[in-house]
Protein backbone atom coordinates (compact mmCIF):
# COMPACT_ATOMS: atom_id res chain seq x y z
CA UNK A 1 0.00 0.00 0.00
CA UNK A 2 1.34 3.44 -0.87
CA UNK A 3 2.03 5.38 2.26
CA UNK A 4 0.97 9.64 1.62
CA UNK A 5 3.49 11.88 3.16
CA UNK A 6 2.05 13.79 5.94
CA UNK A 7 1.54 16.80 6.74
CA UNK A 8 2.80 17.80 10.41
CA UNK A 9 1.61 20.41 12.22
CA UNK A 10 3.75 21.09 15.25
CA UNK A 11 2.21 22.96 18.00
CA UNK A 12 2.81 24.46 21.88
CA UNK A 13 1.45 24.21 24.65
CA UNK A 14 0.03 27.99 24.91
CA UNK A 15 -0.79 28.13 21.65
CA UNK A 16 -2.97 25.13 22.15
CA UNK A 17 -4.58 25.91 25.19
CA UNK A 18 -5.53 28.78 27.33
CA UNK A 19 -2.38 29.08 29.38
CA UNK A 20 -2.15 32.36 30.46
CA UNK A 21 -2.97 32.17 34.05
CA UNK A 22 0.12 29.73 35.00
CA UNK A 23 2.63 31.54 32.57
CA UNK A 24 1.28 34.82 34.93
CA UNK A 25 2.26 32.56 37.89
CA UNK A 26 5.56 32.02 36.08
CA UNK A 27 6.61 35.77 35.02
CA UNK A 28 5.84 36.76 39.12
CA UNK A 29 6.36 33.88 40.83
CA UNK A 30 8.87 31.66 39.31
CA UNK A 31 9.66 28.24 37.71
CA UNK A 32 9.22 26.27 40.66
CA UNK A 33 5.85 27.83 41.55
CA UNK A 34 4.67 27.56 38.33
CA UNK A 35 5.82 23.85 38.50
CA UNK A 36 3.53 23.47 41.73
CA UNK A 37 0.53 24.92 40.38
CA UNK A 38 0.64 22.60 37.60
CA UNK A 39 0.77 19.68 39.94
CA UNK A 40 -1.71 20.96 41.70
CA UNK A 41 -4.30 21.39 39.10
CA UNK A 42 -3.28 18.39 36.34
CA UNK A 43 -6.53 17.03 36.78
CA UNK A 44 -8.26 20.44 36.26
CA UNK A 45 -8.94 20.31 32.21
CA UNK A 46 -7.65 23.55 30.04
CA UNK A 47 -9.75 25.95 27.94
CA UNK A 48 -9.10 25.78 24.42
CA UNK A 49 -6.25 28.30 23.32
CA UNK A 50 -6.31 30.15 20.34
CA UNK A 51 -4.69 27.71 17.86
CA UNK A 52 -7.69 24.67 19.35
CA UNK A 53 -10.24 25.21 16.78
CA UNK A 54 -7.64 24.83 13.81
CA UNK A 55 -5.96 21.96 15.57
CA UNK A 56 -9.41 20.16 15.74
CA UNK A 57 -10.42 20.65 12.45
CA UNK A 58 -6.72 19.66 11.21
CA UNK A 59 -6.88 16.33 12.74
CA UNK A 60 -11.12 15.57 11.95
CA UNK A 61 -9.95 15.62 8.41
CA UNK A 62 -7.99 12.43 8.97
CA UNK A 63 -11.54 10.39 9.12
CA UNK A 64 -12.49 11.36 5.85
CA UNK A 65 -8.73 10.00 4.13
CA UNK A 66 -8.34 6.38 3.18
CA UNK A 67 -5.12 6.89 5.49
CA UNK A 68 -4.07 8.94 7.83
CA UNK A 69 -2.35 12.12 6.54
CA UNK A 70 -2.01 15.04 9.06
CA UNK A 71 -0.14 14.89 12.32
CA UNK A 72 -0.13 16.97 15.11
CA UNK A 73 2.89 17.12 17.64
CA UNK A 74 3.25 19.21 21.03
CA UNK A 75 6.50 21.48 21.53
CA UNK A 76 6.29 22.70 24.54
CA UNK A 77 8.85 23.92 27.36
CA UNK A 78 7.01 22.56 30.43
CA UNK A 79 8.53 19.64 32.13
CA UNK A 80 7.16 16.52 31.67
CA UNK A 81 5.43 16.46 35.21
CA UNK A 82 3.82 19.25 34.63
CA UNK A 83 2.85 18.61 31.15
CA UNK A 84 0.99 15.81 32.23
CA UNK A 85 -2.21 18.01 32.48
CA UNK A 86 -1.22 18.87 29.19
CA UNK A 87 -1.98 15.29 28.31
CA UNK A 88 -4.84 14.97 30.25
CA UNK A 89 -6.48 18.17 28.68
CA UNK A 90 -5.51 16.45 25.29
CA UNK A 91 -7.17 13.49 26.40
CA UNK A 92 -10.74 15.09 27.61
CA UNK A 93 -11.05 16.65 24.02
CA UNK A 94 -10.31 13.67 22.14
CA UNK A 95 -7.30 15.29 20.61
CA UNK A 96 -5.49 12.40 18.45
CA UNK A 97 -2.01 13.92 19.48
CA UNK A 98 -0.09 11.10 20.64
CA UNK A 99 3.76 12.70 20.02
CA UNK A 100 5.71 15.18 21.87
CA UNK A 101 8.58 16.81 23.56
CA UNK A 102 8.49 17.93 26.50
CA UNK A 103 12.28 20.35 27.50
CA UNK A 104 11.69 22.00 30.88
CA UNK A 105 12.31 25.46 30.15
CA UNK A 106 14.58 24.30 27.24
CA UNK A 107 14.11 26.29 23.19
CA UNK A 108 12.05 23.13 21.70
CA UNK A 109 12.81 24.43 17.94
CA UNK A 110 15.44 22.07 17.55
CA UNK A 111 12.60 19.12 17.10
CA UNK A 112 11.28 20.33 14.53
CA UNK A 113 13.15 19.20 11.75
CA UNK A 114 13.35 15.55 13.65
CA UNK A 115 9.68 15.76 13.46
CA UNK A 116 9.40 16.70 9.96
CA UNK A 117 7.15 19.45 10.85
CA UNK A 118 5.63 21.91 8.04
CA UNK A 119 4.62 24.32 10.43
CA UNK A 120 5.27 25.47 14.26
CA UNK A 121 2.99 27.75 16.01
CA UNK A 122 3.98 29.02 19.28
CA UNK A 123 3.37 31.79 21.73
CA UNK A 124 6.98 32.40 22.09
CA UNK A 125 8.57 35.09 19.47
CA UNK A 126 12.05 34.00 20.12
CA UNK A 127 11.55 30.18 19.15
CA UNK A 128 9.31 31.56 16.20
CA UNK A 129 12.40 33.52 15.53
CA UNK A 130 14.81 30.43 15.37
CA UNK A 131 12.49 28.22 13.57
CA UNK A 132 11.83 30.86 10.87
CA UNK A 133 16.08 31.29 10.48
CA UNK A 134 16.22 27.63 10.42
CA UNK A 135 13.64 28.02 7.27
CA UNK A 136 10.87 27.02 8.69
CA UNK A 137 7.50 28.17 8.39
CA UNK A 138 6.46 29.68 11.87
CA UNK A 139 3.99 31.98 13.42
CA UNK A 140 3.88 33.81 16.92
CA UNK A 141 -0.21 33.45 18.08
CA UNK A 142 -1.87 36.86 19.24
CA UNK A 143 -4.32 36.83 21.77
CA UNK A 144 -7.16 36.37 19.15
CA UNK A 145 -10.78 36.96 18.88
CA UNK A 146 -12.41 33.67 17.78
CA UNK A 147 -13.21 32.83 14.05
CA UNK A 148 -17.14 33.00 13.02
CA UNK A 149 -16.43 29.84 11.07
CA UNK A 150 -18.47 27.05 13.00
CA UNK A 151 -18.61 24.53 10.12
CA UNK A 152 -16.29 21.55 9.81
CA UNK A 153 -14.32 23.35 7.32
CA UNK A 154 -10.83 24.33 8.00
CA UNK A 155 -10.21 27.75 6.40
CA UNK A 156 -6.38 29.16 6.17
CA UNK A 157 -5.39 32.59 4.90
CA UNK A 158 -2.08 34.04 3.95
CA UNK A 159 -0.65 37.23 3.27
CA UNK A 160 1.22 37.11 0.26
CA UNK A 161 4.89 39.07 0.22
CA UNK A 162 7.27 37.70 3.21
CA UNK A 163 4.80 34.92 3.81
CA UNK A 164 3.61 32.86 0.72
CA UNK A 165 6.18 34.65 -1.68
CA UNK A 166 10.14 36.39 -0.47
CA UNK A 167 10.27 39.91 0.86
CA UNK A 168 11.78 40.79 -2.64
CA UNK A 169 9.25 42.68 -3.98
CA UNK A 170 8.40 44.26 -0.09
CA UNK A 171 12.45 45.43 0.06
CA UNK A 172 11.33 48.03 -3.31
CA UNK A 173 8.37 49.09 -1.54
CA UNK A 174 10.13 49.86 1.74
CA UNK A 175 12.88 51.56 0.34
CA UNK A 176 11.48 53.30 -2.95
CA UNK A 177 7.75 53.39 -2.36
CA UNK A 178 4.58 52.32 -3.91
CA UNK A 179 5.10 53.47 -7.18
CA UNK A 180 8.52 51.84 -7.61
CA UNK A 181 7.35 48.62 -6.08
CA UNK A 182 4.07 49.23 -8.87
CA UNK A 183 6.47 49.43 -11.91
CA UNK A 184 8.69 46.63 -10.69
CA UNK A 185 5.59 44.37 -10.33
CA UNK A 186 4.68 44.89 -13.91
CA UNK A 187 7.38 44.76 -15.39
CA UNK A 188 8.47 41.27 -13.88
CA UNK A 189 4.73 39.93 -14.04
CA UNK A 190 5.89 36.99 -15.90
CA UNK A 191 8.13 36.15 -13.99
CA UNK A 192 7.36 33.71 -10.59
CA UNK A 193 8.48 34.76 -7.21
CA UNK A 194 10.74 32.75 -5.03
CA UNK A 195 8.68 31.34 -2.56
CA UNK A 196 8.61 32.16 1.38
CA UNK A 197 8.45 30.41 4.39
CA UNK A 198 4.99 29.25 4.10
CA UNK A 199 5.50 28.10 0.44
CA UNK A 200 5.76 24.40 1.35
CA UNK A 201 3.02 24.41 4.32
CA UNK A 202 0.69 25.45 1.24
CA UNK A 203 1.77 23.25 -0.63
CA UNK A 204 0.99 20.46 2.12
CA UNK A 205 -2.47 21.65 2.89
CA UNK A 206 -2.73 21.51 -1.60
CA UNK A 207 -1.93 18.13 -1.51
CA UNK A 208 -4.53 17.29 1.03
CA UNK A 209 -7.31 19.18 -1.12
CA UNK A 210 -6.43 17.48 -4.69
CA UNK A 211 -7.67 14.35 -2.85
CA UNK A 212 -11.69 15.91 -2.47
CA UNK A 213 -13.63 17.27 -5.07
CA UNK A 214 -13.20 21.09 -5.22
CA UNK A 215 -16.77 21.81 -3.86
CA UNK A 216 -16.43 19.03 -0.64
CA UNK A 217 -12.99 19.87 0.39
CA UNK A 218 -12.54 20.26 4.23
CA UNK A 219 -10.02 22.98 3.47
CA UNK A 220 -10.65 26.42 1.69
CA UNK A 221 -7.41 29.02 1.32
CA UNK A 222 -7.21 32.35 1.16
CA UNK A 223 -4.88 34.72 -0.02
CA UNK A 224 -5.50 38.28 1.94
CA UNK A 225 -3.42 40.83 0.89
CA UNK A 226 -2.61 44.78 0.53
CA UNK A 227 -1.59 44.26 -3.15
CA UNK A 228 -4.06 45.80 -5.74
CA UNK A 229 -4.03 45.90 -9.77
CA UNK A 230 -1.85 45.84 -11.65
CA UNK A 231 0.37 44.50 -8.78
CA UNK A 232 -1.92 41.27 -8.77
CA UNK A 233 -1.05 39.85 -12.25
CA UNK A 234 2.32 38.62 -10.80
CA UNK A 235 1.03 36.89 -7.84
CA UNK A 236 -1.62 35.07 -9.64
CA UNK A 237 1.14 33.53 -12.14
CA UNK A 238 3.11 33.02 -9.51
CA UNK A 239 0.66 30.50 -8.14
CA UNK A 240 -0.14 29.00 -11.51
CA UNK A 241 3.92 28.65 -11.89
CA UNK A 242 3.84 26.84 -8.94
CA UNK A 243 0.75 24.84 -9.63
CA UNK A 244 -0.46 25.31 -5.86
CA UNK A 245 -4.40 26.48 -5.95
CA UNK A 246 -5.82 29.34 -4.04
CA UNK A 247 -9.28 29.06 -3.16
CA UNK A 248 -9.95 33.04 -2.63
CA UNK A 249 -7.69 35.45 -3.58
CA UNK A 250 -8.34 39.23 -2.21
CA UNK A 251 -6.48 42.26 -3.71
CA UNK A 252 -7.13 45.17 -1.17
CA UNK A 253 -5.31 47.69 -2.50
CA UNK A 254 -4.46 48.91 1.45
CA UNK A 255 -7.47 48.43 2.50
CA UNK A 256 -7.86 47.11 6.50
CA UNK A 257 -7.58 43.70 6.21
CA UNK A 258 -9.83 42.54 9.46
CA UNK A 259 -13.72 42.63 8.31
CA UNK A 260 -12.54 40.44 5.24
CA UNK A 261 -10.46 37.81 7.37
CA UNK A 262 -14.10 37.86 9.35
CA UNK A 263 -15.89 37.19 5.95
CA UNK A 264 -13.89 34.81 5.08
CA UNK A 265 -14.40 33.27 8.28
CA UNK A 266 -10.43 32.40 8.72
CA UNK A 267 -9.29 30.33 11.32
CA UNK A 268 -6.15 31.42 11.11
CA UNK A 269 -4.73 33.91 9.21
CA UNK A 270 -0.64 34.31 8.67
CA UNK A 271 1.08 38.17 8.04
CA UNK A 272 4.44 39.47 8.59
CA UNK A 273 3.69 42.77 9.64
CA UNK A 274 2.63 43.15 13.07
CA UNK A 275 0.22 46.61 12.92
CA UNK A 276 -1.95 43.59 10.21
CA UNK A 277 -1.64 41.06 12.66
CA UNK A 278 -2.54 43.45 15.47
CA UNK A 279 -6.03 44.77 13.55
CA UNK A 280 -6.13 41.21 12.05
CA UNK A 281 -6.59 39.77 15.67
CA UNK A 282 -10.08 41.81 16.43
CA UNK A 283 -11.56 39.93 14.03
CA UNK A 284 -9.81 36.38 13.53
CA UNK A 285 -7.23 34.37 15.09
CA UNK A 286 -3.74 35.58 13.87
CA UNK A 287 -0.39 34.18 13.61
CA UNK A 288 2.48 36.58 13.21
CA UNK A 289 5.38 35.67 10.85
CA UNK A 290 8.83 37.65 11.98
CA UNK A 291 10.00 37.13 8.74
CA UNK A 292 11.50 39.93 6.30
CA UNK A 293 12.40 43.50 6.00
CA UNK A 294 9.39 44.71 7.96
CA UNK A 295 10.69 43.02 10.85
CA UNK A 296 14.32 44.02 10.54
Amino acid sequence: MRTEPKLVVAISSRALFDLDDSHSIFEHEGKDAFCRHQVEHEEEILAPGVAFPMVQKLLAINNALPQPQIEVILLSRNSADTGLRIFNSIAHYRLDICRAAFTSGQSPFGYIAAFGAHLFLSANAEDVVKALNAGYAAATIYASHSSDNQSEQLRIAFDGDAVLFSDESEQIFKTQGLEAFTENEKAAAHEPMTGGPFKDFLAALHHIQQQFDAEKSPIRTALVTARGAPAHERVVRTLRAWNIRIDEALFLGGLPKGQFLRAFGADIFFDDQKGHCESASQHVPTGHVPHGVANR
